[in-house]
């Protein structure tokens, strides 16, 4: 370790100082960091990374035009990037395959990180991320910004508290419209200014495919987790969250497939998955077809009688028998939630309802709702990634990992049920897991909880 990165490892931050931050990945969710972090003034943004020269440029124009004091410096290497003194901290927006490596690199350079999500690219990738934090005490702060929400925050302990009693089921629902991305041919070369071999990092070297780059590379095995570790990713940690974030479950089961294209994408755009936490379940759906929600209250059924006709109990001679009423139902809330993006909670007195909308709770065989909490848009309450980011800053000076909303402990096992679900998919089979961890009887899977590493790239 140099001098300079000495330096920025023992550094202890002042309540009152400026943050010198450097920023990973400058394309739609990195635009968004640079916004966010240029918002806060406990920030500087001192250096910018990306290997095309054409998001570099338009990120150094928006954080100077954002109002920033000086022009940050702009690297196509973020190991350039790391190696300079001066940065305290690096927020990552790369592609997922990075996540890892990157964080890891910057770590050992002495940098706290604050990470996009999923944590990880894939398993064994989280817990790495894990023990070299562990390793250097550093600060590592996913970006699963709905653990800063306010009402979410205050939500999820009533849910712990018992406010539909003990929730036995969870579900995650990823209904994401997405469209077709066609079928684009390879290239000779990559456009100008764009450095594939980095890109590429740690996955197989590849020909240049425009559909393998800007987003679209979510849709690929060798760089992105499909719609589930995607926007998916967030919705399963919501679910864990709900159960009180479980460890490892026992067993995984996927299953789906990819409908209605015929396009280059490889990932499926609808699976169904589900986690047995012994006594307790999670299930979690992607659709990226035309779909409708779920989460509205049940009418009451109405009259008729039972048992009557071949369907009935007792057969096609039994007597009549009355049906119950329905029963009362209680107050309806000011607008029930319908959900394609969010989760639902099941417990043994009730079920919840949460998405960005809002939170509902109802109890009783009247489904009556006892709790609702809606976003407050007012003086920055609107702004989860803002309030997340805060934590992250506020917990690099506390240097108490406790303090973070959603450190890489944690958001690494929301991370690993998307990928169980991805090899579940992927072998057709149901998965044993045992302590590792590692899968059970199957060689193939747990093939899948690493990768073969592309030199230098390795995890």
């Amino acid at each position: 370790m140099g001098a300079a990165t000495a330096a920025s490892a023992m550094r202890v931050w002042g309540a009152n100082d400026k943050i010198n931050l450097g920023i990973v990945g400058l394309g739609g969710r990195g635009t968004n960091h640079m916004s966010t972090w240029g918002r806060n003034e406990s920030v500087r943004i001192a250096g910018l990374c990306d290997i095309d020269q054409a998001s570099r440029e338009k990120g150094v124009a928006l954080v100077v035009r954002n109002g920033a004091a000086e022009r940050p410096k702009d690297y196509e290497d973020m190991r350039e990037l790391f190696s300079k003194g001066g940065i305290d901290a690096v927020s990552i927006a790369t592609p997922n395959h990075w996540h890892a490596l990157a964080t890891i690199w910057a770590m050992k350079a002495g940098k706290d990180v604050y990470c996009e999500k999923p944590a990880c690219y894939n398993i064994h990738e989280g817990l790495e991320m894990v023990k070299v934090s562990h390793e250097l005490k550093k600060m590592v702060q996913i970006g699963s910004q709905h653990r800063s929400t306010p009402f979410k925050i205050k939500a999820f302990a009533a849910l712990q508290g018992g406010l539909i009693g003990n929730i036995y089921a969870a579900k995650g629902l990823c209904y994401k419209r997405r469209k077709t991305i066609g079928k684009k041919p390879d290239e000779a070369k990559p456009p100008a200014g764009v450095n594939w071999d980095l890109f590429r990092g740690p996955a197989p070297m590849r020909a240049y495919n425009e559909n393998r780059f800007k987003y679209n590379w979510h849709w690929f095995w060798d760089t992105g987790n499909g719609d589930i570790g995607n926007q998916g990713v967030h919705e399963m940690g919501v679910a864990r969250w709900g159960m009180g974030d479980p460890q490892w479950p026992k067993t995984a089961f996927a299953f789906g497939g990819k409908y209605a294209y015929d396009d280059d994408q490889e990932t499926p755009n609808t699976l169904t998955a589900s986690f047995d936490f012994g006594g307790r379940e999670l299930v979690f759906e992607v659709r990226g077809l035309l779909t409708g929600g779920e989460g509205t209250p049940a009418r009451p059924l109405g009259g008729g009688r039972g048992g009557r006709g071949r369907g009935g109990p007792g057969g096609p001679d039994a007597a009549p028998q009355e049906a119950p009423a329905p029963a009362a139902q209680g107050p309806a809330p000011s607008n029930p939630i319908n959900v394609q993006i969010g989760d639902l909670f099941y417990g043994t007195e009730g079920w919840a309802v949460m998405s960005d909308q809002g939170f509902q709770a109802y109890k009783g065989e009247s489904s009556e709702i006892i709790m609702e909490e809606r976003p407050d848009r007012s003086q920055g309450g609107g702004d989860a990634t803002g309030l997340h980011m805060q934590n992250f800053l506020d917990a690099c000076r506390s240097r108490n990992p406790k303090d973070l909303h959603d450190p890489i402990d944690n958001a690494h096992l929301s991370a690993a049920l998307c990928h169980f679900a991805n090899i579940s998919y992927r072998t057709g089979r149901k998965l044993v897991i045992e302590p590792g961890p590692k899968i059970a009887n199957d060689s193939e899977a747990n093939k899948m909880l690493t990768r073969d590493y592309r030199k230098p790239y390795v995890v």
